[in-house]
């Protein structure tokens, strides 16, 4: 939604096609009704290909095909089967945004199908969400990449540069095992230093269990907020943590806190680790090792937040992201 707004503000043309209920805020927008295909990120690496009746994105894929001529490109946001088997069909060009790694088996056999028909038709958003898929290795290991590199941006009118903090560390993300909590809660016990938390809960279990294990870490969930909501709280953190167990396609969220000012601590692993720049956005430490995050938490006071702000600046603000779009997008008229 933030580069659809980006783009009509620089005077493009736009239409979004979303399920019923979407909000678009002003943006030329069709909802469309029907059943959401069942969560990638849920399901085995080797589980069939599913779409629920009535399907919201075979739906949606019928405007598609009744609008196209109407538009120059065609944008999929879906990480689903159905838009990338559609791809040859159309008469218009699509342009696929993956926005999470490899995640099942019949993906990634569409994905590699489309790139060699349709090449440099798929952007993903960091070098290590590309390295996710096998059958992009061996060309990244020969310096080539058959993705287009997308990194997201952020608005960021929307994002307030603090440049003090107050003592604070900040975690957000899914309350899920894939997020890593357990690793912020043993440094936070460890050290007594409180830890702000944020996100969705989605696996209450997960986050009981980690309470039971770290009985005393100061770790205070506040729950799910906007962003305008969550910005202001991340803002006065001193750093935010990012522990993630999995690889992160991106790590919006490092984005927007470097944009308040905020010095990340986070994992080698993942987009995240891409984002940061040691000892000057914060520090990237070995994966799964707790005693260094300890040492990067006492190190956070060398990074200058002026620095974090102007570094999304000048690489990953929403008019950055719609240049890189268009290059993208061009080569493929």
């Amino acid at each position: 939604m933030n580069l659809a707004r980006q783009l009509v503000a620089e005077g493009d043309q736009v239409h979004i096609l979303a399920p019923t209920g979407s909000v678009c805020d002003g943006i030329p927008c069709t909802t469309v009704p029907g059943l959401s295909p069942p969560y990638a990120q849920a399901q085995g690496y080797d589980s069939e290909v599913s779409i629920p009746l009535p399907s919201v994105l075979a739906a949606m894929w019928r405007h598609v095909e009744a609008m196209q001529q109407d538009f120059d490109i065609i944008i999929n946001w879906a990480y689903d089967w159905l838009p990338f088997y559609l791809t040859p069909f159309l008469k218009k060009p699509v342009a696929h945004i993956v926005s999470m790694g490899s995640l099942s088996h019949s993906l990634d056999l569409t994905l590699e199908q489309i790139l060699q028909e349709h090449p440099g038709s798929v952007a993903v958003h960091s070098r290590a969400q590309a390295s996710t898929f096998r059958f992009a290795q061996p060309a990244l290991e020969r310096g080539e990449n058959p993705f287009f590199l997308l990194p997201c941006g952020v608005d960021l009118d929307r994002y307030t540069f603090v440049p003090e903090a107050n003592g604070s560390l900040c975690w957000i993300g899914r309350i899920a095992p894939e997020k890593g909590l357990e690793d912020c809660a043993a440094v936070a016990q460890s050290l007594q230093v409180p830890v702000t938390l944020m996100g969705r809960m989605q696996d209450m279990e997960y986050w009981q269990q980690v309470r039971r294990r770290y009985p005393d870490a100061p770790l205070n969930y506040r729950g799910f907020f906007s962003t305008h909501e969550m910005q202001l709280i991340l803002g006065r953190a001193q750093a935010l943590l990012v522990t993630p167990k999995w690889v992160e396609a991106f790590g919006l969220v490092v984005v927007e806190a470097l944009a308040c000012g905020v010095p990340v601590i986070t994992y080698r692993r993942g987009g995240p680790a891409e984002i940061i720049e040691n000892g000057k956005t914060g520090w990237v430490i070995p994966a799964d090792n707790v005693e260094e995050l300890a040492k990067a938490i006492e190190r956070i006071p060398q990074i200058d937040r002026n620095i974090c702000r102007q570094t999304v600046e000048t690489h990953y603000s929403l008019a950055v992201m719609a240049q890189q779009f268009r290059v993208w997008t061009d080569a493929l008229l």
